[in-house]
């Protein structure tokens, strides 16, 4: 007799359905809030096989961000693009396919009302009041199904907790780990005198006579041995430990290990990118600005921004004057560091009026970062101060307008970030440092002894 199962053709349909119905209900929908958009507007890519719902809210935020220059303003105007080319013929109000086998879809959810009103329970008719309702309402039509508001906003995702929605970040760009983040720099104990006075004689040494690892590229050291130290640093090109002197640039001496480091990145050819990280005081911008004078001969000018936080979306073209003047008392910081190193020199002498004449002749330039977009920088030193204020996506943007000979130095502090949706793990500079940090054009130093004065340490330290 034959034993073998048969199974009716409608239960092969029943299973499927099942399972699929399954899979439908597991599949999470996330609703995104402008901040995300605004951060990166691939961002609906990045959900998996997931749902992803736009409230119509969020288009008409995304519609005041389109005019303008700043990194925002590109990041609205690539989103609504992006939607435009998924929607094809179908209508938003229904869920439309992301591209992809294995993505979601996509909809736009157009009605912002639900039984618990977010407006009347926070009081005020305002954008993310209204995103609230969408979230609920998406909540109470789709009961089987776990709805996520997606924001980048803290007081947002409290808001919508305190609502009952599921909130999180978006985690895509964010290091997880910023207290492991990478230093630069190690220090390696109970060396043998014999070691430390080789390497002082022949200045390099074999990896294996100190590590049991590879070094990252451009990875500096401290190689102790009681009081005896030396300093090196790993050459990517050599795979030797060499030794570092300690040198000055333009009047500027370095004043303990981690700045002997940070110059030695600044002046060395091979290393077409830096980032120096630290606390005010440490030295970042003024070591910065110091090997880009002392260098002023390699490059055709010296680019120096700071990233701008504008004020209710209010750009450059809100404020009186022309470009230079709109952007000159954000650029005082780097202005000061400047005269520092000019205060260096007598007024007579060829440094102190090298600086004027650099500035006057424009050789040394102050450059809106919002203007960057679709420019070739070739044999220029470019300077980013407060890097820990940009995107990741503004990071690379940076970067991809190298062109030839050209050096691009990030200084900032990630615990100190001014611009709304940033924190320590989601700024470029820590994006930077994470992803770049064993290239061999690149060498990252984190400082964090303060030089400026015992008032600032006290301050640093203590407050």
């Amino acid at each position: 007799m034959d034993k073998t199962r048969h199974v009716p053709a409608s239960g092969i349909f029943y299973s499927l359905s099942d399972n699929m119905m399954t899979q439908e209900k597991n599949k999470k929908i996330f609703v995104l809030d402008t901040s995300v958009i605004l951060y990166d507007h691939n961002a609906i890519s990045n959900f998996q096989e997931h749902d992803v719902a736009i409230p119509i809210t969020v288009l008409e935020e995304l519609d005041q961000f389109k005019k303008g220059n700043t990194t925002r303003n590109f990041e609205a105007r690539e989103f609504i693009r992006v939607l435009d080319e998924l929607s094809g013929d179908h209508m938003l109000r229904d869920w439309v396919p992301l591209n992809g086998a294995k993505s979601g879809k996509i909809r736009v959810l157009m009605e912002e009302s639900s039984v618990v009103d977010a407006t009347k329970v926070f009081g005020e008719d305002k954008a993310d009041h209204r995103i609230l309702n969408a979230a609920l309402r998406q909540q109470a039509d789709s009961p089987d199904r776990k709805v996520v508001l997606v924001t980048k906003d803290i007081n947002l995702r409290l808001k919508a907790k305190s609502l009952n929605i599921q909130a999180e970040d978006y985690l895509t760009g964010k290091v997880r780990d910023v207290g492991n983040l990478y230093t630069g720099r190690v220090q390696v104990e109970n060396l043998s005198s014999d070691l430390i006075n080789n390497i002082y004689e022949s200045g390099k040494c074999e990896v294996k006579e100190i590590l049991e690892r590879t070094p990252r590229a451009n990875e500096y050291f401290i190689l102790r041995n009681g009081k005896s130290s030396v300093l090196s640093y790993y050459n990517p090109a050599s795979q030797l430990l060499e030794k570092i002197n300690k040198t000055t640039a333009y009047g500027i001496k370095p004043r303990n290990a981690e700045q002997v480091f940070a110059l030695h990145a600044l002046l060395n050819p091979a290393v077409r990118l830096v980032s120096l990280m630290g606390v005010a005081g440490t030295g970042k911008t003024l070591l910065a600005l110091a090997a880009a004078l002392e260098q002023r001969g390699n490059y055709r000018q010296i680019y120096l921004a700071r990233p701008i936080v504008p004020l209710s979306n209010k750009d450059l073209g809100f404020l009186p004057g022309n470009v230079d003047e709109k952007i000159h008392p954000y650029m005082e910081p780097l202005f000061d560091n400047l005269k520092f190193i000019q205060s260096q020199f007598g007024e007579r002498s060829k440094e102190f009026k090298k600086i004027t004449e650099l500035q006057e002749n424009e050789k040394i330039s102050i450059t809106p970062l919002a203007y960057i977009r679709g420019r070739s920088l070739s044999h220029i030193y470019f300077i980013v101060d407060e890097a820990q204020n940009l995107t990741p996506h503004e990071i690379k943007t940076i970067i991809s307008r190298a062109g030839e000979e050209t050096k691009i130095v990030f200084t900032g502090d990630i615990h100190q970030i001014d611009t709304p949706y940033l924190d320590s793990q989601s700024n470029g500079l820590s994006y930077l440092i994470d992803k770049v940090d064993d290239h061999p054009l690149y060498a990252h130093v984190t400082l964090e002894k303060g030089e400026r004065s015992e008032l600032a340490n006290l301050a640093n330290e203590l407050l």
